[in-house]
């Protein structure tokens, strides 16, 4: 490795505040080229990216805004391009001791596209909805199918599969890394620190809009790789729709359906309390974090009914924020 690695940080954000701040000053020093993206802020991003001598890019605010969109823009300005390119959102703080790792682990394994290490909360005490984002964020080492939007990218790999789908509003780093592994090359993840992320959930509202944009993704993304997800998308119909229609119907005409619909429910959280205990989550976050892993799949249906909703009014498929 040289002293000055052929590599550039795209950081995307709208409206990030301090953790653009802190995200910004994690990767001074360490990389020679940094690129910030804004998506129509209206606070003191783009001054403190100037302040912090990266590239900032503004994207057009007639064209609707996507993640996808903006990692795009990124790259776009990347001239010359570098041969790796780490990409982070504007609310994370890259690991001391990361990019150089991931670029290791790149440069001795050619047939490796993209590389991802782990991403943790700062604050996973601070709600329930935090400890929930944290526990998601861990996933297993190895050779993975698809990762979030914190990765390291060979640009040759960026360039052959033509980045990111610039229409999907969510899910548009694992559809990225979906077409990646299909065009042959293997995704890894280290087991190593990577990022440090301010989910700053704090109400249920946000919780909820967030379960809402994971339904919407699942449906968009899965109509270009109809394999995606396909058992996390049966559980979703099957507990978010279909048992609470059955459990409607008892109500109303035959409430003896009404009691083994609840037997379906409880067997399926004893089920997930069951397999995050067996992750490593305490037994009392493990039932706590399962109220909401169960209660998650109502609104994932209403993201879904939302994608097809748009899909029929031929409208655009606009950001579900959820901060």
């Amino acid at each position: 490795m040289t002293d000055t690695p052929d590599i550039a940080v795209v950081v995307i954000g709208r409206n990030e505040g301090a953790r653009l701040v802190a995200s910004l000053a994690s990767l001074q020093g360490i990389v020679p080229r940094i690129v910030y993206v804004d998506s129509g802020s209206t606070d003191n991003s783009l001054q403190a990216a100037r302040d912090a001598g990266a590239q900032v890019v503004e994207l057009d605010l007639s064209v609707p805004f996507t993640a996808a969109r903006a990692r795009n823009a990124g790259f776009a300005a990347l001239d010359p391009v570098p041969e790796f390119v780490q990409f982070i959102d504007g609310d994370c703080m890259v690991e001391p001791g990361w990019i150089a790792r991931g670029l290791a682990a790149l440069a001795a394994h050619d047939d490796m596209g993209i590389v991802t290490g782990w991403r943790s909360e700062i604050y996973p005490d601070a709600s329930v909805y935090n400890g929930l984002a944290d526990f998601e964020w861990h996933r297993p080492a190895g050779d993975i199918g698809v990762c979030g939007g914190d990765m390291m990218v060979r640009s040759s790999v960026f360039l052959r599969v033509d980045g990111f789908n610039p229409v999907i509003i969510a899910g548009e780093d694992e559809e990225f890394c979906l077409r990646v592994g299909k065009a042959g090359w293997r995704l890894h993840r280290l087991p190593e620190k990577m990022t440090k992320h301010d989910a700053d959930m704090m109400r249920f509202g946000q919780w909820w809009q967030r379960a809402v944009r994971a339904g919407h993704a699942y449906t968009q993304v899965s109509r270009l790789h109809p394999e995606y997800a396909r058992r996390t998308r049966i559980r979703i119909l099957v507990f978010g729709a279909i048992l609470p229609m059955i459990a409607l119907f008892g109500l109303i005409f035959a409430p003896w359906l009404l009691m083994p619909v609840f037997a379906l429910y409880l067997l399926s959280y004893l089920r997930t309390v069951r397999g995050l205990q067996a992750e490593g989550l305490a037994s009392g976050k493990a039932r706590h974090q399962a109220v909401f892993l169960s209660l998650s799949k109502v609104p994932n249906v209403i993201g879904m009914l939302t994608y097809f909703w748009r899909r029929f009014r031929n409208k655009d498929m606009v950001l579900i924020e959820y901060k």
